[in-house]
C-alpha cells in the first residue's frame, strides 16, 4: 500500500506530524506498536502530572489549618491515586485516536523496520502493552509491507540504565514501575536528579516516603541555572528529602526486605538502605531494530543525525523528537514534527531554535527555564544585567501560601537582549511561556518594562525581575 507519508511512532512528535501532513492533503499513515500517544501521554508527561496533582492536593489538605480550615484524618488510597492517573492517560489516548480519525490518518499496528528507501515492513511481533489501551476508532491496518515518498522516524526514547542497577520491576524501578505502585514504599533511593528523578522524589516525599536523591554531579537539576537549582534544593531539603551530590551508587545488596546501596562521595562511602530504588538517569533514543544500518543512516551520540528540518542523510527519510536528540521534550518533538512536514510540503518552514525551547519540571516547587543560564551566558562572552525577584515580595504568592520561589532574568548589558529566564516556585511552568514569547519576538528590556502585568498575579514577579536587572524594581 502506498502513502505520501508514513510516520513511525505515535508519540507527541509522531501524531502531530501525521495530523499536520493530513491537513496539508497528504495521504498519511502512522505506525504504532503499543499505544497511541507514545510514552509521554501513556507513561510520562501526562500520568506523572496527574500523580503530582494528587500529591499537591494531599499536601494542601494537610496544610488546611494555615488557611483557616479544618481537615481531619486526611489520608490517601494509593490504588485510587494510580487509577486516576491511568484514567487521565486513557482519556487522552482516546483523544489522539479521535484526532487521527478526524484527519483520516490510517493507523498501522505493529513494529516497523526500514527495508529500503521509502519502504517499511510492519511485523505484528511487538512488546506487550504494559496496560490495555483503548482500541482506536481510526482506520486500522496490520502487518505487511508499505511504501511512501517520505518516512518520518519518531520512535522516541526509553529509560537509560546503569551497570549494576538494571531494573527488575520489583526492587529496582524505572519510571514505568514508579508510576503504578501498589503501595507507597516507606523509603526510596532515587538515582539521578534531573526532571524525572526530582518529580518522583517530590511525589513520593509528599506521600510520606523517606526519600534520598543521589546525583553524580555537584548540582541537582544539572541543566538548570545554578542559583535556581540551589533554591529548589533548599526547598526539597526543607520538606525532608536527603540530597547527596557529587556522589554515585556503587554496589547494591539485599538485606531482608531492603536494598542496601553503597554511595561513594570522593574518598568517602556510606551505606543507604531503602525499600526501592528508582533509576532516573535520563533516556536513550529507540534506534535499534529499525533497519537504520541497512540504509546507512547517520547516527550521532546514540540518536539519528538530522538537520534543522529533520532530514537525515538518506533522501526521503526524516527523524524528529527524542530519537533525533536533545532536548528530549514533548513540545520540542511536536514543533519538529510540524517543521519537518511543512518542509516536505514545500512550505517555508522555520528551523527549530533549540535555545528557545523551554524546560519544565513539575515538582513541588516547580522549575522552569528558557535560554542561557548565567554561567553559559558569561562563558559566551556576554556582559550581563541580571534581575532577581523573590516570591516573598509578591502579593499573590503570599495569598496562595506559596511565597518560596524566585524569578531570574538575564540580559545582554549592551543590547538589552533577553538571554535567559529561570524560575522556581508555584506555577512557574505556566509563567515561563510569557518570556519564551518575549525571546521569540526579540523583545527588549525597555519593551518588557513598559508592559502592563495584571495585579495581583504571580506574573508580576516576572515584571519586577526585569525591572530589577536595571535597578528599577519597585517592591524590593
Amino acid at each position: 500500500m502506498k502513502f505520501d507519508l508514513i510516520v513511525v511512532g505515535s508519540g507527541p512528535g509522531g501524531y502531530v506530524a501525521a495530523i499536520r501532513a493530513a491537513q496539508l492533503g497528504m495521504k498519511t499513515a502512522i505506525v504504532e506498536r503499543e499505544h497511541l500517544g507514545g510514552i509521554c501521554l501513556n507513561w510520562g508527561c501526562i500520568p506523572t502530572k496527574a500523580l503530582l496533582r494528587s500529591a499537591e492536593v494531599y499536601g494542601l489538605f494537610r496544610r488546611a489549618k494555615e488557611f483557616g480550615l479544618s481537615a481531619e484524618n486526611v489520608a490517601f488510597d494509593p490504588k485510587a491515586v494510580v487509577q486516576r492517573s491511568r484514567e487521565v492517560s486513557q482519556r487522552l489516548n482516546r483523544g489522539v485516536a479521535g484526532l487521527l480519525t478526524k484527519n483520516k490518518v490510517a493507523v498501522i499496528w505493529g513494529e516497523a523496520t526500514l527495508i529500503a528507501p521509502g519502504r517499511i515492513k510492519v511485523s505484528d511481533k511487538f512488546g506487550k502493552p504494559r496496560q490495555p489501551q483503548p482500541t482506536p476508532p481510526a482506520r486500522t491496518l496490520g502487518a505487511g509491507e508499505y511504501s511512501a515518498d517520505h518516512i518520518i522516524v519518531a520512535t522516541g526514547a526509553r529509560p537509560r540504565t546503569l551497570p549494576g542497577l538494571e531494573p527488575d520491576g520489583e526492587s529496582v524501578w524505572t519510571y514505568f514501575e514508579a508510576m503504578v505502585p501498589e503501595r507507597i514504599p516507606a523509603s526510596l533511593l532515587i538515582v539521578g536528579s534531573g526532571a524525572i528523578g526530582v518529580e518522583f522524589a517530590s511525589f513520593y516525599r509528599a506521600m510520606g516516603a523517606k526519600v534520598t536523591v543521589v546525583e553524580m554531579l555537584d548540582q541537582i537539576l544539572p541543566a538548570e541555572d545554578a542559583e535556581i537549582a540551589a533554591a529548589a534544593r533548599r526547598q526539597f531539603e526543607a520538606q525532608g528529602m536527603t540530597i547527596l551530590t557529587g556522589a554515585k551508587v556503587g554496589a547494591v545488596r539485599t538485606a531482608g526486605d531492603l536494598l542496601v546501596a553503597t554511595v561513594e562521595r570522593g574518598e568517602r562511602s556510606e551505606e543507604i538502605s531503602a525499600e526501592k530504588i528508582i533509576v532516573a538517569v535520563g533516556v536513550r533514543g529507540n534506534i535499534e531494530s529499525l533497519g537504520l544500518e541497512r540504509l546507512g543512516v547517520g547516527i550521532e551520540r546514540g540518536c539519528i543525525a538530522t538537520d534543522a528540518l529533520g532530514r537525515t542523510n538518506v533522501a526521503g527519510l526524516y527523524a524528529i523528537g527524542d530519537v533525533a536528540g536533545p532536548p528530549m521534550l514533548a513540545h520540542k518533538a511536536e514543533l519538529e514534527g510540524v517543521v519537518c512536514v511543512e518542509a516536505i510540503a514545500g512550505l517555508k518552514a522555520h528551523s527549530v531554535a533549540r535555545e528557545k525551547i523551554p524546560g519544565c519540571t513539575y515538582s513541588q516547587p516547580q522549575i522552569a527555564s528558557v535560554g542561557l543560564t548565567e554561567a553559559k551566558a558569561r562563558a559566551a562572552g556576554h556582559d550581563l544585567r541580571i534581575g532577581r525577584f523573590p516570591f516573598a515580595a509578591n502579593g499573590k504568592a503570599i495569598a496562595l501560601g506559596e511565597d518560596h520561589g524566585m524569578i531570574k532574568t538575564i540580559f545582554d548589558a549592551k543590547s538589552g537582549k533577553l538571554l535567559g529566564a529561570h524560575m522556581v516556585g508555584a506555577d512557574v511552568t505556566e509563567l515561563i511561556q510569557g518570556l519564551v514569547i518575549a525571546m521569540g519576538l526579540e523583545t527588549t528590556e525597555e519593551e518588557l518594562m513598559a508592559t502592563v502585568f495584571p495585579h495581583p498575579t504571580l506574573s508580576e514577579a516576572m515584571h519586577e525581575s526585569v525591572l530589577a536587572a536595571y535597578g528599577r524594581a519597585i517592591h524590593i
